[in-house]
């Protein structure tokens, strides 16, 4: 539509606005006469209300205000340089002579063309009625592909080109320096309308291979995000969400184009992006089950490695966020109430401190990042010792097994010893087994036992075992100390106890033969430091067996090596049963390995999959339901079909609950350990409770209708017996 009509247009609508005005004021001089009568002596300049009054050129002006900010966006189109549109549709033969034209020729012409054409490919399905600015408007799924395809792979070498900038690589200083030049006030809207749609199509795509091969194409031109904040911004934001839900090789394609943008663009995002996954890593870790651990695992890892490009930056973060969880701990040691506890027990609490465990751990020799492992061990023995009950000790040895990591990469001692020997002498550990054998507890995946759990012979053997291997791994880092005799002494005499008071074989067993270990030990070291003449605050006392912990010769060092043998086959019988985690890591470590390390390098190969990738029939704006795999829509109808059975059949494999349930009413708790801490990553004890209970009454009805049916069937052979007799 042209000016005059825009213009016309809001001439009849101020002329409507001020005919309505004066019949209100009419209005107002029938019903309030003397108001009206003090407008006209104070106020003539309000009653004398013209069409001419109205300011046409303001309309206009917000409506040209308003397109310009639709211009603005990452929908940014190209002024047109060529012939006016004549067509509308965009075919196969168009695109491919742009294309050629811009291999061979190296045309202008056809690259504002083919960027007019990604556009609407972009925006394809788009609710944004008639748009008299866009060139096409209707094309299939063939020539879509195409266009992404050609634009994805070649743009960012065309812009370069254009731009008289390297092949690949660059800084936030480079494109600073190029923003003053000729060349970027010529095309710097290509780079934008480039980037801003691929970013609107981003958004769009449901299908994972698509959406890594883009993001893979546009790490090339991530340096050019330095020059548009707004858009930088979005961009974030969407890797950070494919990085925490995508599927396949999406989070790592997702991160690798976060670290990229962060070595390339420094301080324009490292804050954001350090902020932001580290929320998204929260937000994934609320929930731990065996098929999610090493998803949680692998971004951990992500978290660590981002931290590696700036620590002096990420040093700030990490302060504020380990602050943050102080703040919770402070709480609940001061209110102690069950709100409180719980926000500190709970798996998102728990795995952030996995998480600042594992980067104290991996930089614990930076001067910059080393200062914070103290307030978190502070952290860590705080919770440790919260809720001293039997119920947690998974979460404790869990804490202990965090201690242990920060004492051995930063070389400093933690007095862990007494919260794994506190354990021991808990009745749950000393009296016999009264639940039976119970099924295997996975101390990886709990935090809390439930009470039947905890009577069974498995949760004890699980809990001795687990002591027995954290206290060798403590008294093993410190085997070599010239102290050690003094270090173990408490130990040993605990340990003693314990194999008096406990009746079971299996764990005097274990404890004698540690005790044996650690006796042998004292002598290995109690023999070479007998000659020695220097103090124990002597620097020497540092040297000291120096060369013996290289070779790793003490007694204890090697019973650490077979006990870690014996918990790494524990744990691999463990992920044997979840078949779901043994495909998942396999899979995500050829992905992780595969991928290019430096992404300055000229690759040659990044059309890889892209053909391959972009051969469907989706278009943007499409239903996202209808571009799932047949094998996933088989899978969802074969999972509504076990359900439906289940519920005509009953929740089956309930009868050891029942057991637990019985077991349960024999408790002699008090009911504030009875409403203990409820962490977000139990397996749902409530609900299969209730699921028992209604098999159980399921059970009664059963009995109950088998003694009357055979009443009936006692009752019909009397009478046959007295017929017969009578006749």
């Amino acid at each position: 539509m042209g000016e005059k009509g825009k213009r016309s247009k809001t001439v009849s609508k101020s002329q409507g606005a001020a005919k309505e005005h004066k019949d209100q004021l009419e209005r107002l001089q029938k019903k309030d006469p003397e108001f009206y009568q003090y407008l006209q002596e104070h106020g003539k300049d309000l009653l004398t209300f013209d069409d001419e009054d109205v300011d046409e050129d303001a309309d206009v002006d917000m409506e040209d205000a308003e397109t310009e900010l639709d211009d603005e966006t990452y929908t940014q189109d190209i002024p047109e340089e060529e012939e006016k549109p004549s067509k509308n549709v965009l075919t196969t033969e168009m695109v491919n002579s742009w294309c050629k034209s811009i291999r061979e020729d190296e045309k202008l012409s056809a690259v504002h063309s083919l960027m007019k054409a990604f556009r609407t490919a972009c925006h394809y399905g788009d609710d944004t009625g008639t748009d008299s600015a866009a060139k096409f408007t209707v094309m299939s799924s063939s020539v879509f592909n195409k266009i992404m395809l050609f634009t994805l792979s070649e743009m960012d070498r065309i812009l370069r080109k254009l731009l008289k900038l390297p092949a690949s690589g660059g800084k936030r200083e480079t494109i600073n320096e190029l923003m003053n030049t000729k060349q970027w006030k010529n095309y710097n809207h290509l780079v934008k309308s480039y980037l801003g749609n691929a970013l609107h199509v981003l958004n769009q795509m449901t299908d994972t291979k698509m959406i890594s091969f883009t993001l893979r194409r546009l790490q090339y031109s991530s340096v050019f995000l330095a020059a548009f904040p707004s858009l930088l911004r979005k961009y974030i934001k969407v890797a950070l969400h494919f990085w925490g839900t995508g599927g396949d090789a999406l989070p790592v394609v997702s991160f690798l184009f976060l670290r990229d943008l962060c070595v390339r663009l420094g301080s324009d995002c490292l804050d954001e992006c350090f902020r932001g996954i580290y929320k998204a890593y929260v937000l994934n870790c609320h929930f731990v089950n065996a098929a999610k651990l090493q998803h949680i695992q692998f971004l951990a890892n992500c978290v660590i490695e981002l931290i590696r490009v700036d620590l002096p930056t990420a040093y700030q973060h990490a302060f504020v966020f380990i602050r943050q969880l102080a703040m919770l701990l402070r709480d609940a040691l001061n209110m102690k109430t069950k709100e409180a506890f719980r926000k500190v027990y709970e798996w998102k609490f728990i795995n952030c401190l996995e998480l600042w465990t594992g980067a104290i751990c991996a930089y614990s020799s930076e001067a910059d990042f080393r200062p914070l492992a103290y307030p978190l061990t502070q952290i860590i023995s705080g919770v440790a010792r919260l809720v001293p009950t039997a119920r947690y000790f998974p979460l404790r040895l869990r804490c202990v097994r965090m201690l242990n990591r920060i004492s051995a990469s930063t070389g400093t001692f933690i007095p862990v010893s007494m919260l794994l020997l506190d354990m021991l002498e808990m009745k749950e550990l000393n009296r016999p087994p009264t639940g039976g054998v119970g099924k295997a507890v996975d101390l990886r995946t709990t935090l809390k036992a439930s009470k039947p759990i905890l009577k069974t012979r498995a949760f004890q053997e699980a809990c001795v075992i687990s002591v027995v291997e954290e206290l060798a791994e403590h008294l093993a880092q410190w085997s070599y100390s010239v102290a050690f005799f003094e270090l173990c002494f408490i130990p040993a005499v605990r340990l003693r106890s314990f194999c008096k008071s406990t009746r079971v074989e299996r764990f005097q067993k274990e404890m004698r033969h540690l005790i044996r270990k650690i006796e042998a030990n004292a002598e290995f070291t109690n023999e070479r430091r007998a000659p020695v003449t220097f103090l124990p605050n002597d620097n020497a006392a540092t040297s000291f067996l120096e060369d013996e912990k290289k070779m790793g010769a003490s007694p204890l060092s090697q019973y650490v090596i077979t006990l870690r043998q014996r918990a790494q086959q524990r744990s691999d019988s463990m992920m044997e049963s979840s078949v779901l985690v043994g495909e998942n890591s396999a899979v995500f470590g050829r992905k992780l390995d595969q991928t290019p390390a430096d992404s300055d390098e000229v690759d040659d190969t990044r059309n890889e999959d892209g053909a391959s990738v972009f051969s469907s029939s989706w278009l943007p704006g499409g239903d996202s339901r209808a571009d799932l795999p047949k094998e996933e829509k088989k899978k969802k109808k074969k999972k509504k079909k076990m359900k439906g059975m289940e519920q005509e059949e009953g929740v089956g494999g309930d009868e050891d609950v029942v057991e637990d349930l019985v077991l349960s009413s024999d408790e002699d708790e008090d009911e504030d350990e009875d409403e203990d801490v409820s962490e977000s990553g139990e397996d749902g004890n409530g609900e299969q409770i209730g699921g028992s209970r209604q098999q159980s009454k399921k059970q009664k009805q059963r009995n109950l209708s088998n003694k009357n049916v055979r009443s009936r069937h006692h009752a019909k052979n009397n009478k046959s017996k007295k017929r017969k007799r009578a006749s």
